[in-house]
Order: structure tokens, then sequence, then C-alpha cells
């Protein structure tokens, strides 16, 4: 039976829907708890849901379409949330910043724009690679769902009975609290003096979700994610400790007022053992730059037009696997970023030539160099270290804009600003990587992704300024009622660069020279560095998943059972990364409704992490057992 034309009214609509929908929800999640929840998984569930409703048949590059415009929401979120806020919570210390609708939306839509015309000529070199060099785990998972929506059957029972099972799992955990999310070393006496005196903790998150994330993985690359984790939080946070046991290391950071030694491993992770993961990323992403220069430079050589170069005619196969052209793409992204450059220089730095010629090119060198490591790190473990890089960027431009003579207040807006641009940049290259590769696995043209690409970032920055707006109008991002972690981290960074105070430079260098030492002993630096970034507590159930993919997949003497067995896995871990996504928004909306249940005494005790530890074994059980099935 013919395809449907991809791109039509049905596709396009609720595309634009669930760009409004899910940028309302996932801005106000990210503001309240800082977790931003990846949409492109239950967007595809509901664009199955819906087009099997309406019986649309051969629906499934409708469906693509519609993940691929309601997940700029997520890509949008997180470049806004974690830094434009920043701006209101300085404004309580400094009452003349200034932040309103037209500079959040603004900003966002420039940095969406830019992130998908710096991605889309490196898009051949990421979707064609072999699996093992990216595995692409949340592109997969994705996959899985708009596959078995459309073919039903075999694929779609497993998935949906996994789905069923992980949503469940992790809806219980996230609305009711019935067993704690996580599972310490301090749920006994001795695991709690140990974090206590030598600060060695042990942490694993439980979810169904991250779970199966570590199950596409895949043992290799999980197994570097977690050492890197385990580097920091083994090694450095007890190292400090131990050299530091009296001293107040608040030379960068004068919010810090407590003696390392008194200090939990989770505050010396977030105050000291961060920073030295973000060195860590940054170093990697220059490291990758320098090493993919070829790849760059071969990448726009392959968006050459052939159509009008060349008297051969492109044959179908050329036509659907074609990209925007190059010269679209030189044209747009000049133009891109003349506007971003008239944004700074009349609407950020009140008309100064020079601070906006600065903030531009800073812009514009930063955004298109971390494009690639941004895609890097979803491609390889779905997560993308875009917070990381921002302050990196955060840092260089406020260094900068302070030596060509802008700081105070107007520095912070400033650097805010670029930060918020670069951020968004950065978050809509690593997303949009995601739905290029489910549109390679499903024959969907590039082209009209990348084309309806720009409706829904200028959609989701339109309500993402709207929502901000509002939750500061209701809430307050300075009084604490909507945490707004990253953002609070930013505004505690920029705020003493911008004074004179200075910023955790040791820290970067031990980073940036692990890195550097990583590369030489042929151990991926950037997979490594972001186990050092991201809390132990994620890492260890990638290692955990990645275990249970080398077991399921080597138990058998038949290497085509064992492959049967694997792809099995595949769809079960698909299944636990949509159930997970999806009931996490659900969970989300009864938050944002009021319905909140207040555990937080429960999980205090021992007990809820012994329970939590006992579903955790009764879920890696079921996985198993439902790979032979």
């Amino acid at each position: 039976m013919k395809q449907q034309n991809e791109v039509n009214v049905w596709s396009v609509t609720w595309g634009v829907l669930m760009a409004v929908l899910f940028s309302a929800a996932a801005a106000y999640l990210g503001l309240k708890v800082g977790q931003v929840f990846e949409a492109a998984i239950p967007i595809a569930i509901i664009a199955v849901g819906v087009s099997t409703a309406a019986k649309r048949n051969n629906a499934l590059r409708e469906n693509v379409i519609i993940q691929s415009i309601g997940a700029c929401s997520g890509a949008v979120v997180a470049g806004a949330i974690f830094t434009l806020p920043a701006i209101y919570i300085l404004q309580a210390k400094y009452p003349g910043m200034e932040a309103n609708f037209l500079k959040i939306f603004i900003a966002s839509l420039l940095g969406g724009v830019l992130g998908i015309l710096f991605l889309i000529p490196f898009r051949k070199y990421f979707v064609e690679a072999p699996a093992e060099q990216f595995p692409f785990p949340e592109a997969t998972a994705t996959t899985q769902v708009l596959k078995s929506g459309e073919k039903g059957g075999s694929q779609a029972r497993p998935l949906l009975l996994a789905g069923l099972i992980g949503g469940l799992y992790d809806f219980i955990v996230a609305t009711f609290g019935w067993w704690n999310e996580n599972v310490t070393s301090r749920m006994i006496p001795f695991g709690s003096d140990l974090a206590d005196r030598a600060k060695l903790v042990f942490k694993n998150n439980t979810g169904a979700a991250v779970l199966g994330l570590g199950y596409i993985i895949g043992f290799r690359y999980a197994l570097i994610i977690t050492l890197g984790s385990l580097f920091v939080w083994w090694l450095v946070v007890p190292g400090m400790a131990l050299l530091f046991p009296t001293e107040v290391l608040n030379q960068w950071n004068p919010a810090i007022t407590t003696a390392v030694g008194a200090m939990s491993p989770e505050e010396i992770f977030t105050s000291y053992g961060k920073s030295i993961g973000i060195g860590a990323i940054a170093m990697a992403g220059i490291i990758g730059i320098i090493k993919s220069r070829d790849i760059i430079i071969g990448a726009v050589k392959r968006m050459k037009p052939t159509a009008k170069t060349t008297d051969i005619e492109p044959t179908t196969e050329q036509k659907n696997d074609a990209d925007l052209s190059l010269r679209f793409i030189a044209i747009a992204s000049i133009a891109t970023l003349l506007i971003t450059f008239i944004f700074f220089w009349f609407g950020v730095m009140g008309g100064k030539l020079l601070f906006a010629v600065v903030a531009i090119l800073l812009t514009a060198i930063i955004a298109f160099l971390f494009t690639t490591v941004a895609a890097n790190a979803i491609a390889i473990v779905g997560s993308n270290p875009v917070s990381g890089m921002t302050l990196m960027t955060l840092i260089l431009a406020s260094v900068v804009m302070v030596a060509v003579g802008l700081s105070g207040t107007g520095g912070m807006v400033a650097a805010l600003i670029m930060g918020g641009v670069v951020c968004t940049a950065l978050s809509m290259a690593g997303s949009f990587i995601t739905d290029l590769k489910i549109g390679h696995w499903t024959g969907t043209q590039p082209r009209k992704q990348e084309t309806w690409k720009f409706l829904g970032t200028l959609i989701s920055a339109a309500t993402v300024g709207g929502v901000m707006m509002l939750l500061n109008e209701t809430y307050g991002f300075a009084s604490g009622a909507l945490a707004a972690p990253q953002a609070n981290a930013m505004a505690a960074v920029i705020d003493p660069l911008m004074t004179g105070t200075g910023a955790p430079w040791v820290l970067y260098a031990i980073g940036a020279i692990l890195a550097i030492i990583l590369t030489w002993c042929k151990v991926p630096a950037l997979a490594f560095a972001l186990g050092m970034f991201i809390p132990i507590q994620l890492n260890v159930p990638l290692l955990i998943g990645g275990a249970v993919n080398w077991f399921v997949t080597s138990r058998s003497k038949n290497a085509e059972e064992n492959k049967e067995r694997g792809e099995k896995g595949n769809l079960i871990a698909s299944g636990f990364i949509a159930g997970g996504a999806l009931m996490g928004v659900i969970s989300a909306l009864l938050r944002f409704g009021g319905v909140q249940f207040d555990y937080t005494a429960w999980w205090a005790n021992p007990l809820s992490e012994l329970l939590s530890l006992v579903a955790y074994i009764l879920l890696i059980t079921y996985f198993i057992r439902a790979t032979r099935k």
C-alpha cells in the first residue's frame, strides 16, 4: 500500500499541538525539580495512538514528522530554563537588571534555529555511522515505538507489555513513592558511617527507564561512563576531604562557607567535583573538534547539490536522502547570525557596537564548534551535557566581556543572553540528531524534517517564554518555590565573574589535563567526562543495563539465538524508556494540578531503599526472562 505524504495538515497540526503541550509541561517540571524529560518518546507514543484511533493507513512517516516537530519542546526548554531564569534570580540582588518575554523568546528562537542550521551539514556523518560507533539509545527506543505501532503483532506486544510494566513501575515511585528511587550505601549503618567519615558513597537509581537506557547503550560505553563517575565520587571527593579537612575553598565561589571535611559527599561533588567534569567535557569537546576537522570539511562538501552542478538527474533514492541545500544553509546561517547581532547590539548591549561584535563572534564560534560535541554525546549515551558546556560558555563570555569593558549587571544580562542562545543551539543540535536518525531508519525525507523543525522551534520558543514569565509572576524564581537548579548554578558562577571574584580555573584545568591523558590512552574522553559530570546514581544503572545486555546476548552457544534475544531486549528496553518517559509526563501534570503525595519521611527510612532494591531485582529478573520467551 502506498505510503502517505508525511507532511500534511494532520501531521503538522499534531506536531504543533505536541510542541505547545510538552513545552509547557517540560518548562514547569524543569524549573520545579530541575529535570527536563525528553519528549521524543512520549510524543511518538501519542502520535501512534492518535493515528491508530483515526484509522490512518501507513502513518509511520506522518508520525515521524509529528515527533520531530513536537520534540523541539524539550530542546528549547532545556536551552531556556538552564540560563535565562538566572536573570530573574539575580534581579533580587541587583534590581537594575531587566528581563522580559521578548528577550527570552528571541534568545530561545535564535538559538534553536542556529542549532538546526549548524547540525545539518553533519547529518550524514552521524546517521550513516555504524551502531558500534554511535548506538543512539533514544533514537533506537523511539524508532521501536514508531515501527511497532505501524507493524503491530509480534513487535508491538513485548514493547507494549514492557512499556506498561516499566511505566507503572516508574509512575508508582514518582507519584506515590512506595519505594525509594535510589538505593544507596547509607541504607546500612556501616555505609552511613563510611559516607560521613571517609566521604565514600554508592548510589543507584532503580528506575526502569534508566535501566533500559543502559541496555541500549551497551556494556562498553556504560562501563566507561561509570568509571568516570567512580573516579570523581570514589577518588576526587574523598581525596579532597582527606587533603583539605578544615579548609574552606571558596576562592572562586564566595557562597561556599563550609570546610571540605564538614561537607557531605554530595556537597563536595556539587561544589568541586562537577567543575573537574566541566573542564574534562570542554577539553574532550575541543579534542573532538580537532580530530573531526576533516569530518567537518567533508560534511560540508557532501552538502553540495548534485542536480545543479551536474547534468545527471539525481535518483529517487538520492532525492529522498537530500538535505536542505548548501546555499540555503549558508544564507540562512548568515541571516540568523546577522539578526542575532542586531538583537545583541540594540536589545542587549545598549547600542555598544564593540560589545555586540565580540558577543556575536563568541556565540557563533562556540555554538558551531560544540554542535558536534552535543550530537556526539546524544549519539553515544543519549544524554547531552549541555549545562556543562553552557557553564563553560558563560565563563568564557564573562571573562572576554569584562576584558573589553562590559561588567556589572549589564555584563551579567549580556552573558546570560549569550549563554541562552548557545545553550539552546547545543540542546537543539543534540535533540535534532536523534530526530534525523529516526528519519534515516524510517525512510523519512531529511529535507522535510529539517524544514518543519523551524516551525516547532518557533512554537516552542513562544510557549517557553510565556510559561517562564507566568511562573516568575506566580512563584518568583528568587523565592525558592521553584528550584531552577541549573539557573541558580549559572547565577552563582556569573555573579563573581562579573564582579571580579573569579572562577575555578584550577579544577577546570585538572579536568582538561585528564581528558588529554584519556585521549592519549585511547579512552573515549567525552564518555568518561560525562560520567564525571552526571551524578553517580544516574551512571551506575547504565552499567547494570549494559551488563544485562551482555548477559542476554552471550548465554546461548547459538549465535543466532543470542542475536534474537538481543533484539527482543531492545524492544523491552525501549518499552521501559517509553513507559517511564510517558508516565513521567503524567506525573508532572498531576503535580502541576496540585496532586502530590508527601513521602519524604518514608524515603528517609532505610527500609524504603531495601524495598527499592527488591523491586529492582524483580524488574531485572522480568527483563532477562522476557528476552527468552
